[in-house]
């Protein structure tokens, strides 16, 4: 997949933020040092200009930034409301060295035809085996100012996502790959999803719609919470996109260090967790220090394990065999003097694992049996730290 600005949301950030090297703010001196490692990152570089500014000398700096870093850049000169006319004030641009510049009207939505034309001539060739069907794609998902990119951070070794203890900093969510001994990873730090009461403003609604879209596009989901809070109201709520979402999921219990601990302390939290979320008992905890590295390294065996459960795909043959075992042990309900009769099973697809299950009649599949049944598969085939999904259809309708 090609890069402009490298990812995305750098991108986004430099339009909607812009780039103030002399500025003392600390967001906007992290905005900064975030453009220059999109810079190192991107295939191709948009460089956004104002035409009725004219050159200044910031988009100077930013122009000598951009040469020194030897990655094709398209010259854009925004708030050209006369598009297609001819002008003296766009030639001024020639001066950046930066190649021909390009009229736009965003406002109109005039010019960007021309601007994706030139982005996409500056593409480098697409490797056919650039693709990696290995590399496990990890959200990082959880509330606010909980340490997602702390731990992006301690993972990666460098600053590659801002960090403050400014609750929200991260507005977009950033890709950063990374390899080890254990395999190929693409970590995704996302925006915390703060409670509806206090997406207010639009870009707090932009930081949520991303955060639902990283879950959406990763195989495995790191659910942080604070240890020192627990679990609350909003981890409920995130952790449960992810559930709906049917992603492999494990809950990173961070700040651990912060906790006063005895023998009895982290089975005691076990307990509580599950207590508050039921629908994920099925998922691993791990407790660790993002600030410290504690337990850090314990996190990549166990993404392996939960996003190869999430993508298990188990024979018919296999599935009934259990299916008959679990229907001698406990028969299928009746009710009104009719019993469920269950014919045989069958798997439609995997991430999550999905199965189909064929019975007589589908009112007589009660909830208490599918929980049954799902129960079963987990204990003959594990799928830890996955959700599992069952189907249920009358015999002669489609397994589709």
């Amino acid at each position: 997949m090609q890069s402009v600005i490298g990812e995305e949301e750098i991108l986004q950030l430099l339009i909607r933020d812009g780039i103030e090297i002399d500025s003392e703010d600390f967001i906007t001196q992290e905005i900064a040092n975030q453009a220059n490692i999109a810079i190192n990152l991107a295939d191709v570089i948009i460089f956004l200009t104002d035409i009725k500014q004219g050159v200044t000398e910031v988009d100077k700096d930013i122009a000598l930034i951009l040469k020194r870093s030897g990655k094709p850049v398209v010259l854009v000169c925004n708030k050209a409301d006369s598009y297609g006319k001819t002008t003296d004030d766009i030639y001024e641009f020639y001066n950046l060295g930066l190649g021909e510049p390009h009229p736009l009207s965003a406002t109109n939505a005039i010019g960007i035809g021309d601007i994706l034309d030139e982005v996409y001539e500056n593409f480098p060739k697409e490797d056919e085996n650039s693709e990696d069907d290995e590399t496990i794609k990890v959200a990082i998902i959880g509330k606010p100012n909980v340490g997602k990119s702390s731990l992006v951070n301690k993972i990666l070794g460098e600053e590659r996502v801002i960090v403050s203890n400014i609750a929200g900093t991260t507005r977009d969510a950033i890709d950063s790959s990374f390899e080890n001994e254990f395999g190929k990873y693409v970590f995704i730090d996302t925006a915390g999803i703060r409670r509806k009461s206090k997406v207010n403003e639009s870009i707090e609604k932009f930081s949520v719609m991303r955060t639902l879209l990283a879950i959406e596009r990763a195989d495995v989901c790191l659910m942080m919470i604070d240890a020192t809070e627990g679990v609350t109201d909003q981890d409920a709520k995130i952790a449960g996109e992810a559930h709906e979402a049917g992603k492999g999921i494990i809950l990173v219990i961070n700040k651990w260090d912060a906790v006063e601990k005895d023998t009895y302390t982290i089975e005691q939290f076990k307990k509580d967790v599950y207590n508050k979320l039921s629908y994920l008992t099925y998922a691993p905890i791990l407790f660790i220090s993002a600030k410290t590295g504690q337990r850090v390294n314990k996190l990549y065996e166990t993404i392996n394990n939960v996003a190869s459960q999430n993508a298990l795909r188990v024979t018919t043959s296999m599935l009934n065999q259990v299916l008959n075992e679990a229907i001698a042990i406990v028969q299928p309900p009746t009710d009104k003097g009719k019993r469920l009769k269950i014919y045989y099973m069958t798997q439609a697809t995997t991430k999550p694992p999905t199965f189909v299950v064929f019975v007589n009649n589908k009112e007589l599949f009660h909830f208490s049996y599918e929980r049954y049944l799902m129960n079963q598969l987990r204990k003959e085939f594990g799928l830890i730290g996955t959700p599992i999904r069952m189907i249920v259809r009358e015999k002669g309708e489609s397994e589709e």
